[in-house]
């Protein structure tokens, strides 16, 4: 056998396997339903669309004049009504007897209808943004580069479609901006406006978490569960309160860790970094740990260790 005939041999068998294995009904990888899954390429476009939509200025290459936004908006809102139409229906059809009777293109124009609030819930996280960091130069900066923005704009987009009842697409969308940006946000947790995540990375907000107005994280927090209840047969019971509520006005900073769905952040508290919280907080409470003893070893000293810093 020649190295062709052995190239050809190998490909043939290994075909052979994945055909086998394709028609394995047992595999999680499989999907043997008669309906088409919803596509995540097709789902990307939908969001990326709509943040054309809210972001006209940041993200075309045309300047659009008031003029020409019945023109090219009106194009752009035409393509996502018929590009999540279709992918609103098999996300419906992938979710079963739940579902059965929704109206996939009633779900696109809802969900449509709320863009104008939604351009108006991201213009306070922008201007949350613009007060809470000092760094920033200017509102176009936040909206082009910065990653907490991003990955809020893309939660409240897919939280939409959550509240509207569409399956599978909202996680979609956010789980592709915890991809881009460090920052994961489930689009069923509830946030209230004026929201800021200060560099973004490594924070996580769970499911069931609810956040209030004025609210303001750092990196690497997370809004988490303490603890997953399991029914008599050891599978895990859905659709518990699992995560944190969070107050109006408070401020968590890096590393904190607040788990839970009983615990509660009262107005106005203060959480320091690193914190690791499992309890409820009374309003306008400040939460720090005590200060860390440093010591440096310093060659030549007869202690080998310098005084605590």
């Amino acid at each position: 056998m020649d190295a062709r005939d052995d190239e050809k041999f190998t490909l043939n068998a290994t075909l052979g396997r994945l055909c086998i294995d394709y028609g394995d009904p047992r595999s999680p990888l499989n999907h043997h339903e008669a309906y088409d899954l919803p596509r995540r390429a097709a789902t990307l476009e939908i969001l990326s669309s709509v943040l054309d939509v809210i972001f006209p200025d940041h993200r075309l290459e045309q300047r659009i004049r008031s003029c020409q936004a019945d023109l090219v908006i009106g194009g752009l809102l035409e393509k996502i009504h018929l590009d999540l139409t279709r992918q609103v229906a098999r996300s419906l059809e992938h979710a079963g007897p739940p579902t059965q009777g929704m109206d996939a293109n009633a779900i696109a124009l809802r969900f449509i209808e709320t863009l104008p609030a939604l351009r108006g819930r991201l213009a306070l996280d922008a201007e949350a943004a613009m007060e809470g960091d000092p760094a920033a130069k200017s509102h176009d900066e936040i909206i082009l580069s910065y990653p907490g923005f991003e990955a809020v704009a893309t939660y409240r987009i897919a939280h939409e479609l959550h509240r509207l009842g569409v399956p599978l697409l909202p996680r979609i969308m956010t789980e592709h901006a915890h991809t881009r940006t460090g920052c994961d946000i489930h689009p069923g947790a509830e946030i209230g406006r004026s929201f800021f995540i200060d560099h973004a990375t490594g924070v996580v907000i769970g499911e069931t978490t609810t956040i209030g107005d004025r609210v303001k994280l750092y990196q690497g927090v997370t809004l988490g569960a303490l603890s997953f209840q399991v029914d008599a047969q050891g599978k895990l019971v859905r659709g518990l309160k699992r995560h944190p509520t969070i107050e109006d006005d408070v401020v968590i900073y890096a590393g904190a860790t607040i788990l839970g769905g009983k615990t509660v952040i009262g107005k106005g508290s203060v959480i320091g970094g690193s914190c690791w919280i499992t309890r409820s907080i009374p309003p306008g409470t400040k939460v720090t740990l005590q200060d860390p003893k440093m010591t440096i070893k310093v060659p030549g000293e007869r202690t080998g260790f310098g005084e605590g810093i």
